[in-house]
């Protein structure tokens, strides 16, 4: 089959690495426009069009998917079929409908949970043990489309948004080959979603990802998971915000909400119910350091009031 395929960050790299691996002709990629990025501003290409780059495919790189030449751009290679993977806009009915066998996407989550554009870090903040991959047909509807190929797996105790995020990646790449290969053979079937079941998870945002003290510890500790590496689960402090990374949960120790209880040799804080104890900290505009790093600077000390 002559593959489009859509993508731009990591999650999507594995998806068009196998598709290539396992011999589909990919015609054609198309990804979102080259950003700067840090402090420095430098412009960095993003994975898929790397890896398009050392495949020698055709680029595409549109402002968006409703860019007016880009459905005749695309008709011209001939595509039996598009695949989507976290392109990062959403295609309108022309490009979906463009290849003679439509459109399919990977979402990580097992629909109809999880629709939407968080849903690994959903699945961690949801406290789910267990998620996994979709690869669907794409509808105008969001994340709505009949379900071709799940596979599952389960959600570790410590597990960070980061982690999980590699793990889908490969599992979804594995499901699209299989999908792809069922498509091919004429034998995939469709499964229509139950709407009744479905749940949504919202992009994540700086906002969502700032610590509220009277939540209880394992709802901070979910947060601080589900926004690890980025954006970053964060809280004020008497030293200005910093952001919090490997939590566990304290049972059964109490404190006003926010307050540091103890401060040397590691960094424990109380919350709405229990307490956690964070392994590592990221002062704002610092590096990441240890959290017993942090209180040997003076960067807290117990009794220090955090959210306030």
């Amino acid at each position: 089959m002559r593959v489009v395929f859509w993508g731009t960050p990591e999650f999507a790299g594995p998806a068009l690495r196998a598709l290539v691996g396992e011999g589909f002709d990919v015609v054609g990629v198309v990804t979102q426009p080259d950003k700067p990025q840090g402090r420095s501003r430098k412009i960095v290409f993003s994975p898929v069009k790397q890896i398009a780059l050392e495949e020698e495919i055709t680029l595409f790189q549109p402002k968006n998917a409703r860019a007016s030449d880009l459905p005749e751009k695309l008709d011209e290679l001939k595509p039996d079929i598009s695949v989507v993977v976290a392109y990062g806009h959403i295609l309108p009915q022309k490009i979906i409908d463009l290849p003679k066998l439509g459109t399919l996407n990977i979402h990580a989550s097992l629909l109809p949970a999880l629709r939407g554009a968080g849903p690994i870090q959903g699945a961690i903040r949801h406290g789910l043990m267990e998620t996994g991959v979709t690869v669907m047909r794409v509808v105008q509807a969001l994340d709505a489309g009949p379900m071709i190929l799940q596979a599952d797996t389960p959600i570790f105790e410590d597990e960070t948004y980061g982690e999980l995020q590699v793990r889908l990646s490969e599992l979804g790449a594995l499901t699209l080959v299989e999908a792809m290969t069922l498509v091919s053979l004429g034998k995939a079937t469709e499964t229509p979603q139950d709407d009744s079941r479905a749940t949504y998870a919202a992009k994540v945002t700086r906002e969502s990802s700032r610590i509220n003290w009277m939540d209880s510890a394992i709802e901070i500790s979910r947060l601080i998971r589900a926004s690890d590496p980025k954006p970053g689960a964060f809280t004020t402090t008497p030293k200005g915000e910093v952001k919090l990374f490997g939590p566990k949960v304290m049972d059964g120790i109490k404190g006003r909400p926010g307050e540091v209880l103890n401060a040397t040799g590691e960094l424990v804080i109380a919350c709405g119910l229990d307490a956690i104890r964070v392994s590592g900290v990221q002062p704002e505009g610092k590096s990441r350091m240890t959290a017993n790093e942090w209180a040997r600077g003076r960067g807290t000390g117990v009794g220090d009031r955090f959210g306030g």
